[in-house]
């Protein structure tokens, strides 16, 4: 078995390499299968086959690493996170997974398990580049369809063309798509959030992954002159969308586990002296439970109706997204109880108000989530983080995990 802590700083030291392979100088920004990818897939490879394992990139552009088992029967285990970053984003938001992932089986020294590993770094999970995310685990699961690949970029770039641009067919598109005996999937991911660092502790276990609601949101009144036009007689779009706005915290203060939130707004004709006419925001909600997003999201509607009629405003709505949460696999989440157990670390499980590619595997094969404190609960940023000993503390989870499933199976 390799020393944890200077594998530990192995996975600390990838990284930051990978952190430099980006688009541009200066900040961490790796979208969907642009150049620097190449270098991360050269970097990943040649580590991987150091291990002994076969390497490949699937027709989406994942890239795939498969650790043999003691017999050629045996099922695979999954492990992996993406590769794609936001703009200006960080160092270990899905980088980690999959560094993890890598030093997780080198940490075994060259020992074989009653089944194979297979290490997935998903092209894509962001969303950025085409405005639709997991295109890498979509097609794992067997939904990258002709309306996918139809997808194109600011600069009129289709996903099938960016595919064709890195060396990859996206005719054979499909063949990314699992195959064989999976016994599941396992993720490494940084928490993203403050929860884990305000209880002092190094890991979490995802339970669910929470549903989404995502709308926008429109008020219309009448735009006219800001100076002439008395507060009585105004039909103020903007008016009417702030109330609502305040009303949406106060409905997510309200409910435990709901977060709601307009991170985008938009006033028309937005001139400094005219009564906006106009407005178009965001709307964003999220809970573990289905039944508490979807009532709250109507109830926020109702509100909005309330305040439009009020105001004597218009409103109209269109949902954008409607994703169910999910639950990760009860059998393996309990497996890795024990593990964090043996270990002798705090058992703490909790919900993933983010989305992550687990939740797309979980259509497919069991899977499961393991978070690691995010130090500020800072993520998305220049300045995420992670501690070496968290890191240390994922590994010893994760190989103690590996012998659980091997004794007592999924």
């Amino acid at each position: 078995m390799t020393d944890l802590e200077s594998l530990t700083q192995r996975v600390l030291s990838a990284c930051a390499d990978l952190a430099r392979m980006s688009q541009e100088p200066g900040r961490i920004t790796r979208t969907f299968l642009s150049p620097p990818m190449r270098q991360v897939h050269a970097y990943l490879k040649e580590w991987m086959e150091r291990l002994g394992m076969s390497v490949w990139v699937d027709p989406i552009g994942n890239l795939r690493g498969y650790y043999p088992a003691n017999k050629p029967t045996a099922p695979r285990l999954l492990l992996g996170s993406h590769l794609d970053t936001v703009p200006n984003g960080g160092a270990y938001d899905g980088a980690l997974g999959v560094v993890l992932a890598v030093a997780l089986l080198e940490a075994l020294g060259g020992r074989r398990l009653g089944f194979g590993v297979e290490v997935i770094g998903f092209s894509e999970e962001e969303g950025v580049r085409f405005g639709v995310p997991f295109l890498g685990s979509r097609a794992l699961v067997g939904r990258a369809d002709a309306a996918l690949l139809a997808l194109k970029d600011e600069q009129g770039v289709s996903v099938a063309q960016a595919v064709r641009d890195f060396g990859l067919e996206p005719e054979h598109v499909r063949e990314a798509a699992l195959r064989g005996e999976v016994l599941g999937y396992l993720e490494f991911h940084i928490e993203q959030g403050p929860v884990l660092e305000s209880l002092e502790y190094p890991l979490g276990l995802v339970e669910a992954i929470v549903g989404q609601s995502r709308l926008e949101v429109g008020f219309r009144g009448k735009a006219n002159h800001a100076g002439t036009t008395p507060m009585h007689l105004r039909r103020d779009a903007l008016a009417g969308a702030a109330e609502w706005i305040g009303l949406v915290e106060r409905e997510a203060w309200g409910e435990p586990g709901l977060v709601a939130t307009v991170g985008q707004i938009q006033a028309l004709p937005g001139a400094g002296n005219v009564i906006p006419g106009e407005v178009r925001c965001s709307l964003d909600v999220r809970h573990a439970f289905d039944e508490v997003r979807t009532r709250s999201v109507a109830h926020l509607i109702t509100r909005a109706q309330q305040v439009a009629q009020r105001r004597g405003l218009e409103l109209a709505w269109e949902v954008k997204l409607d994703q169910g949460a999910v639950p990760c696999d009860p059998t393996l989440l309990e497996r890795l109880e024990w593990a964090v157990q043996d270990c002798e670390l705090p058992v703490h499980r909790m919900p993933s108000g983010a989305g992550h590619d687990a939740m797309i595997m979980a259509e497919r094969v069991p899977s499961a989530m393991l978070f690691l404190r995010s130090p500020g609960g800072l993520s998305h940023h220049p300045d995420e983080r992670v501690l070496p000993e968290d890191v240390t503390a994922a590994l010893r989870v994760g190989l103690r995990w590996l012998e659980i499933l091997e004794e007592h199976g999924v």
